[in-house]
């Protein structure tokens, strides 16, 4: 049995192939572009993640080598739970902005009954860290968990900003990834993992922008980045 946020789909997903780039070389001045990332974590250790972006910058996807979780004899509380943090460095042009925060995630599930597997993420921008968006998935073991499936995780993130600065200015976005198992069987087993995730910056709508001239500076003040607005989250398993 599975319960999420919000709506679900059954028949089982394989997995998605990377994100394709974007046809144009050029990048519109006006979209939210990722200028760079980091990671961290246990589930994400320095040296296991490859990473692809898309031409026009707006789109990221990630690998993942070593995100997995177990659960079992033999298995160590910290076989349970695996957490990876993924940094976004973003350059949003100047004026008001509008964007939906696309991330996917897709994974394997192998859940005995009696264990339960859960992938929390939070969502926040650092100039804000008082306001997040959380999306949960919870699968129940047994059934065709037994024996194994691959699941996605869509979410959506709605994001506004009030950038005052007409040159723009720098938005660091956190997402912050658990995994984690839990059982009332000692004696059974579970395995679940996040094998990828791609992070998208789609339907923005930009309100009284303006290009970057030399006279206009490129000053902070009065810069809000990114509040969350509303989250939907789906999953398919």
């Amino acid at each position: 049995m599975l319960s999420n946020i919000a709506a679900f789909l059954l028949p089982a997903l394989a997995l998605a192939n990377p994100v394709p780039a974007a046809q144009s070389a050029a990048i519109d001045p006006s979209l939210i572009t990722i200028l760079d990332h980091s990671y961290s974590g246990n589930g994400c250790p320095q040296g296991s993640v490859s990473n692809s972006s898309s031409t026009d910058k707006t789109v990221i996807t990630f690998g993942f080598d070593q995100f997995q979780t177990y659960y079992g004899p033999g298995t160590q509380q910290k076989d349970w739970s695996k957490a990876c943090q993924l940094h976004l460095n973003l350059k949003y042009p100047g004026g008001f902005q509008y964007a939906v925060v696309e991330a996917t995630y897709h994974g394997w599930a192998r859940l005995d009954k009696g264990v339960t597997g859960t992938f929390l993420t939070t969502y926040f921008f650092s100039q804000n860290a008082a306001a997040t968006s959380t999306t949960r998935m919870t699968a129940q073991g047994g059934g065709k968990l037994a024996e194994g499936e691959v699941y996605t995780k869509n979410d959506k993130v709605e994001t506004t900003a009030v950038v005052w600065s007409p040159c723009g200015t720098n938005g660091l976005l956190n997402i912050n990834n658990r995994i984690s198992l839990t059982s009332s069987n000692t004696s059974a087993y579970g395995e679940l993992s996040n094998d990828d995730a791609t992070v998208a910056f789609t339907q923005q709508v930009h309100v009284a922008w303006q290009p970057c001239t030399p006279s206009s500076g490129n000053g902070n003040g009065g810069i809000e980045i990114g509040w969350p607005k509303a989250v939907e989250s789906e999953l398919d398993i």
